[in-house]
């Protein structure tokens, strides 16, 4: 059995409250849940707050929520705080990014899939790089895989670097592959990964995944070829509201 849980927290650096803000008459953390609760993998979807305004909004259109501690530092820490409040039995889940309202409810069934092995400790989501411009945005965040596309490490960086070859032709020379933000986790390691210290590699990325791995657990990444509209900033508002308006 799995579950989805959409962490939502009030307080973000770039764009506070976004949980809340109107896309065309619903809120962001609203349309999550309605994509998510699509999802045929999901036994149960549920939301995760650290705030009394998000958790009375969630109420008053009927999803399942409950309210966790504000001083997680991640949705991970604040998924595990879910969990322990839960009575549902489950094996795996499912932490569903509440910044991407149009998440296509196939995308959470791809990344479930893989999970009918019950070996998987974690697994998390990648597509292809197919431009320098996001081969070197900073803000994308790439993986080394080994040969069972399992993560050898994340990076912000560009890796591996390609000798002798112009920067700006990397990709066409090696398959790179960066990171979609959504994971699964056992329920048992959740617990694990959620009770380990904060990790060297993890502080220099700013990359909680890279303290899984450097505690040994394997992180099994599965391609997508779904398009995600991630909402970090007013300006990515704009640029989605531009494109429903088309």
């Amino acid at each position: 059995m799995i579950i989805g849980i959409i962490p939502a927290r009030y307080a973000s650096t770039r764009f506070p409250g976004k949980p809340l803000i109107d896309i065309k008459g619903k809120s962001m953390i609203q349309r999550v849940y309605e994509q998510a609760v699509k999802s045929r993998s999901l036994s149960r979807v549920l939301i995760a707050t650290d705030d009394e305004r998000i958790f009375d909004h969630v109420n008053s259109f009927g999803a399942d929520v409950v309210m966790t501690s504000p001083h997680h530092t991640s949705g991970t820490d604040r998924c595990q705080d879910a969990v322990r409040q839960l009575d549902t039995n489950f094996d795996y889940v499912i932490n569903i990014q509440g910044d991407e309202p149009f998440i296509a409810p196939e995308q959470i069934d791809e990344l479930a899939a893989i999970l009918n092995n019950k070996d998987i400790e974690l697994a998390t989501q990648m597509t292809a790089v197919d431009s320098y411009e996001i081969l070197f945005d900073k803000s994308e965040v790439k993986i080394v895989l080994n040969r069972n596309n399992e993560a050898l490490y994340f990076s912000r960086m560009a890796i591996p670097y390609i000798k002798g070859v112009d920067e700006k032709e990397w990709h066409r020379h090696h398959l790179y592959f960066r990171h979609v933000g959504m994971y699964a986790y056992r329920k048992d390691v959740l617990e694990k990964i959620s009770a380990l210290p904060v990790s060297s590699l993890e502080t220099a990325e700013s990359l909680e995944q890279l303290r899984w791995i450097e505690n040994g657990l394997t992180i099994k990444c599965v391609v997508t070829n779904y398009k995600s509209h991630c909402v970090d900033t007013p300006e990515d508002l704009e640029r989605i509201l531009q494109t429903m308006n088309a």
